[in-house]
C-alpha cells in the first residue's frame, strides 16, 4: 500500500470537514421552517446528512483528479485557486444529482442548494486551503512535513532538482544524496550533494536515514534495466517516483506532480491486491451487463447495416493475447471488406511499427480502401468495439486496461514490453484516452506500464469518464 505523505491527509481531512459543513449550512439557510434549530434540523434529516457526507467524499475524488493534492499546486496561490474553481465546475453535477434525490424533503428548497453551497464553500476553501494550510505547509516543510529523499542516478532532472533545493525548499524535500553504481562513493554530483552509496546499500540506508521517498533519475538506454531498478525500489516499502527521459511520453500526455517544475511520475505500489482485483471484476460484470442491455437496440441496427454493406460475417473474431500470455477470442463488429491475404500485409506493417527504433511511425496500420461505409462510421465513433463487452462479461477483458495484442505481436515483444500482459487487457485505457494514434508503439507500452503501476478503482473511473470525450471528438480514430 502506498504511503501517503502526512500533509495530504491534513488537506484531505480539512476538505471533507469544510465541504460537509458548507452543505449542512447551505441546507439550513434554505430551510422552509425558520423556527427549527440547527440541531433538530440535522437530527430530523439524518439520511440527508449522510448524503451530504458522501457527497463531500465525492468532492475529494474530484479534487484528487484535478491535482489539488499535488505539491506544486498546493504551494502556488494562483494555480491553487484555479484548480479549486475547476473542481467545482465538475462537482456541480454531483450537487445537482443529490439535490434531486432529496428534493422531496420538506426541510429546504433544494433548487437553490447548489448556488448557496458554491457561494459558501469556495470562499471557505480559499481561506482554509490557500491562506491557512498552504502557509502552514510551507512553514513546516522542513520540520513536520519533511521527507527524506534519495536520488538514484545522476540524470539531468535529478541534478536540477537537487540544485534548486539548495536555494529554496518550500515542498519539504530533504535530499540526502545520490545513489549511482557507476560512480565512486563521496563523488560530488552537485554542490553539497554527493554519492552516498550504491544500489545494494539502499535497503540499509532507508532504515538508517528514515528515507520516505526515492526518486529514480536514471537515463539508461536499456529500458528493461530501468524497470528492474524501479521494481527493486518499489520492493523497499517507500514512495517511488521517476524523473527520467524514458518516461517523457507520460509527462507529455498527462498532468503529473512536479517538484520545482521537474515532472515526477508516481510509480509507488498502490492497490494491486486481491480486494481491488475482486472489486474491479465486480464492477466489470455489472457495467458490461447493463451496457449490453442498454446498447442492444443499437447493436442490432449496426449488425443489420454491416450485413447489407458487404458480404461477410457481422462479427470480426480474432485471437488476442490476454493476461499472462493466455490466448482468447476477441470480438469486434466487422468494419472492412473481407479480402484474402490482406492480413499478411498488415502483419508485415505491424511488425515494422513495433520494431521502429526511431519512433517515426505514429499511426495505426490501416488500409483505408477496405473500410466499408458503415465501417467508417462505427470506427470513427468506436462503436465497432461494443462486442468487446462480451469479452468483459466472460472475464477475458476488463473495461479498463492495456489493449490486447495479437499473438505474432507478442512473439516479437522485447522482455520489458511483455510486462503489459501482467494484468487483464481492457477496452479502454491510458493509451486510448491520452495517446490514441498519436504515439509510437514504444510510447504506448510505456503508457500502459504507467497504468499498471497506478491501477486503482479511482483511476479506472477517471479513464472511463475521459474515454467519452475522446470518442466524441474522434481523436486519433481511423
Amino acid at each position: 500500500m502506498k504511503k501517503i505523505p502526512s500533509f495530504k491527509y491534513l488537506f484531505g481531512i480539512a476538505d471533507v470537514i469544510v465541504l460537509y459543513v458548507c452543505f449542512l449550512f447551505s441546507a439550513y439557510i434554505l430551510r422552509i421552517n425558520p423556527n427549527i434549530s440547527l440541531f433538530d434540523f440535522i437530527t430530523q434529516s439524518f439520511s440527508m446528512s449522510v448524503a451530504f457526507f458522501l457527497l463531500a467524499l465525492t468532492f475529494i475524488v474530484i479534487f484528487q483528479y484535478n491535482g489539488l493534492y499535488r505539491v506544486n499546486i498546493l504551494i502556488t496561490r494562483a494555480a491553487h485557486l484555479a484548480q479549486i474553481l475547476k473542481a467545482f465546475y465538475y462537482g456541480a453535477l454531483s450537487v445537482i444529482l443529490i439535490s434531486l434525490l432529496i428534493e422531496n424533503y420538506a426541510f429546504f428548497n433544494s433548487k437553490l442548494l447548489i448556488f448557496v453551497f458554491v457561494l459558501t464553500s469556495v470562499p471557505s476553501l480559499y481561506i482554509i486551503r490557500i491562506e491557512l494550510l498552504r502557509i502552514l505547509f510551507i512553514q513546516f516543510s522542513n520540520t513536520r512535513f519533511k521527507r527524506n529523499v534519495i536520488i538514484i542516478g545522476d540524470g539531468k532532472s535529478g541534478k536540477m532538482l537537487a540544485t534548486k533545493l539548495m536555494y529554496e525548499n518550500p515542498i519539504g524535500l530533504n535530499i540526502l544524496g545520490f545513489i549511482d553504481d557507476e560512480k565512486e562513493i563521496n563523488e560530488e554530483i552537485v554542490i553539497g550533494k554527493r554519492i552516498i552509496g550504491h544500489t545494494h546499500h539502499l535497503k540499509d540506508m532507508i532504515e538508517y536515514y528514515n528515507v520516505n521517498e526515492l526518486i529514480v533519475a536514471v537515463n539508461y538506454d536499456d529500458i528493461e534495466r530501468t524497470l528492474q531498478l524501479i521494481d527493486y525500489c518499489k520492493s523497499l516499502n517507500v514512495n517511488v517516483r521517476v524523473s527520467s527521459e524514458i518516461f517523457d511520453v507520460v509527462t507529455r500526455t498527462m498532468e503529473t506532480e512536479k517538484y520545482f517544475d521537474v515532472p515526477v511520475i508516481d510509480v509507488s505500489s498502490r492497490y494491486n491486491n486481491s480486494f481491488t482485483i475482486a472489486m474491479k471484476r465486480s464492477f466489470d460484470i455489472t457495467i458490461s451487463a447493463f451496457a449490453l442491455i442498454f446498447f442492444s437496440p443499437l447493436m442490432l441496427i449496426i449488425s443489420f447495416l454491416i450485413k447489407i454493406s458487404s458480404p461477410g460475417p457481422i462479427f470480426f473474431i480474432q485471437k488476442r493475447i490476454g493476461k499472462l500470455g493466455k490466448e482468447f477470442k476477441f470480438y469486434k463488429f466487422r468494419s472492412m471488406v473481407v479480402l484474402e491475404g490482406e492480413d499478411d500485409y498488415r502483419k508485415k506493417e505491424m511488425i515494422n511499427f513495433i520494431k521502429d527504433e526511431n519512433n517515426e511511425l505514429k499511426t495505426k496500420i490501416i488500409n483505408g480502401d477496405r473500410v466499408t461505409w458503415i465501417g467508417k462510421l462505427i470506427r470513427r465513433t468506436s462503436m465497432d468495439e461494443l462486442p468487446q463487452l462480451l469479452n468483459v462479461l466472460k472475464g477475458d477483458m476488463s473495461l479498463v486496461g492495456p489493449r490486447p495484442c495479437l499473438p505474432y505481436e507478442y512473439e516479437i515483444y522485447d522482455k520489458w514490453q511483455k510486462r503489459r500482459v501482467t494484468v487483464v487487457p481492457g477496452c479502454t485505457g491510458v493509451w486510448q484516452v491520452w495517446g490514441r494514434s498519436s504515439v509510437s508503439f514504444k510510447e504506448s507500452v510505456l503508457l500502459d506500464l504507467y497504468y499498471i503501476n497506478n491501477m486503482s478503482p479511482w483511476f479506472d473511473l477517471q479513464l472511463m469518464f475521459q474515454t467519452i470525450p475522446a470518442i466524441l471528438s474522434a481523436r486519433g480514430a481511423k
